[in-house]
């Protein structure tokens, strides 16, 4: 009987590391940013370290509208590490209280390839979107552990036939589409905030918020043996 050999971490995040990760751009955005007005957001990418180097993923209202925000990306990156088919991502994230704020977990290649790990919404406290765009499938689980300021455990494998979620420790979905054997893209770790159009868009007293990812890891099986 085969089964799968054990997994080995090919990646352990440090968010500190430019060797790693690229701050305040990616071409998810329309021209590798700093804006991205179409995907109803108020977006305003920012290099600065201090908006996501540390895991702690921050956006600040600007004067004229916009908010400045932080975005970390694997793409363009020195090591250009990229997610594979049947890989294995497992994350801690602390998600916001405010409404507007729109933290993600997620993948992009080439102008798709786009794997979302998880997205969340305030004004939806107990609801988390789990999203295969690669091959149309959604799922939105609702949990009442699921809520403003919780620290939630991820866990999704990347399967060429079925990408399958874990959420703390149990399984939620199974969208039995994949992403093909030879799917590969580049990570995103960020904080959007919403421009109004799907979700509301931040109180006039709000003036900024966060999220945190303490812990973003990736793990590679060596194959598979008897």
């Amino acid at each position: 009987m085969l089964t799968e050999a054990p997994r080995l971490p090919v990646l352990t995040a440090d968010f500190t590391s430019p060797a790693q990760w690229v701050a305040g751009r990616s071409w998810a955005y329309p021209d590798g940013g700093p804006v991205n007005p179409g995907d109803d957001k108020l977006d305003h990418l920012v290099p600065d370290a201090a908006y996501s180097r540390s895991g702690t993923f921050w956006a600040r209202r600007r004067p004229e509208g916009t908010w400045s925000t932080g975005l970390l990306t694997t793409e363009g990156s020195d090591e250009d590490f990229m997610v594979r088919a049947g890989d294995v991502l497992e994350a801690r994230v602390r998600l916001p209280h405010a409404e507007g704020a729109w933290p993600a977990i997620w993948t992009w290649r080439d102008g798709g390839q786009e794997v979302d790990v998880f997205e969340y919404h305030p004004d939806n406290p107990d609801l988390l979107e789990l999203t295969n765009h690669v091959r149309d499938a959604h799922h939105s689980h609702r949990d009442p552990s699921i809520t403003p300021g919780a620290l939630v455990d991820l866990r999704v494998r990347f399967g060429a036939r079925s990408i399958t979620w874990w959420v703390n420790g149990t399984h939620v979905f199974a969208d039995h589409r994949g992403v093909g054997r030879t799917w590969h893209a580049h990570l995103i770790v960020n904080l959007s905030i919403s421009a109004g159009r799907y979700h509301p868009a931040p109180a006039p007293g709000v003036s900024e918020m966060s999220f945190e990812v303490p812990v973003l890891r990736v793990y590679r099986s060596t194959g598979t043996v008897v």
